[in-house]
């Protein structure tokens, strides 16, 4: 039977680790989550609270919002990882600050935990080297948004264990996800087939071959994709999609690079959704 783990620590508590913490505090786990300074604090305290608050107001668990809330504790301090089995990174997608962030986690936790990142494109191998333990590190991609989305892919660096592996399986299975188990190579499965198709639909805009409407409806419309790709990448944010090409260009050569209306956009600050504006205008959002 799988099972989640008893408490699970979350670095960032950005939309994605907001959305990682609530789906684990669903399934039972109490919830550490730690950011970077007061504000952030704040502001990841308010997304996974109005999380919750839409959970029960849905019907989707059926617990109270209050006992929800209970297990999730928010602070800036590392040392509540100590007793964590599980600790997962989600801080924005910089290998930079992906290695200062497990390194720092990593210190934080017990020997005996698992540590996992939430990237979406960066090798899970180059991460471990800087890691005392690699073998007990992992990937662990959740998709934005994270409530709704069903997938969560696992990815196998080279150190690797198998028995962290079977666990990851376990616990996103116990979330209510399905997990796919990928190796570790550049963009891994999902963000390299997703990455493409937004990149050619960026240029085909570029290129005045149809509006981002009609762009999107021949995909959503004519493949059965529940939101078409430039829609799709104003809600993973133009900047995230801009730092994973960037990367995939250099890994995987010509066909990832980024088209200049990308670059020109992220240059405007039209970053999609969380800037109110991007290939869409958006609703501008409080949290």
């Amino acid at each position: 039977m799988n099972t989640v783990p008893t408490l699970v620590g979350v670095l960032g508590g950005g939309r994605m680790g907001a959305g990682i913490a609530h789906a684990f505090a669903l399934a039972g786990s109490n919830v550490a989550v730690i950011e970077r300074d007061s504000e952030s604090v704040q502001l990841a305290r308010g997304r996974v609270l109005a999380a919750i608050m839409t959970s029960v107001e849905r019907k989707a668990t059926t617990e109270a919002a209050e006992e929800l809330t209970a297990r999730v504790g928010f602070g800036l301090d590392l040392s509540a990882f100590a007793e964590a089995e599980l600790v997962i990174e989600a801080v924005p997608e910089s290998l930079e600050m992906k290695v200062d962030a497990l390194g720092r986690a990593e210190a934080a936790m017990s020997p005996q935990a698992w540590l996992a990142s939430n990237t979406s494109a960066i090798s899970i191998t180059t991460l471990a080297q800087s890691l005392q333990r690699p073998e007990r590190f992992c990937g662990m991609h959740f998709f934005n948004p994270v409530p709704p989305s069903k997938l969560v892919e696992i990815v196998a660096g080279k150190q690797t264990s198998d028995e962290l592996i079977a666990a990851a399986q376990g616990w996103v299975a116990s979330i209510g996800k399905t997990p796919i188990t990928v190796h570790d190579v550049p963009g891994f499965a999902s963000s390299r087939l997703g990455v493409a198709l937004g990149l050619e639909a960026i240029r085909m805009l570029e290129d005045g071959v149809a509006s981002a409407d009609d762009i999107d409806a021949a995909m959503a419309l004519g493949y059965g994709h529940p939101m078409g790709p430039l829609r799709l990448t104003d809600v993973i944010g133009l900047d995230v999609r801009l730092g994973i090409s960037e990367y995939l260009h250099v890994m995987l050569g010509d066909r990832f690079e980024p088209p200049k209306l990308l670059r020109d956009m992220v240059e405007r600050g039209e970053l999609g959704r969380k800037s109110g504006k991007g290939f869409y205008e958006w609703p501008q959002e409080h949290s």
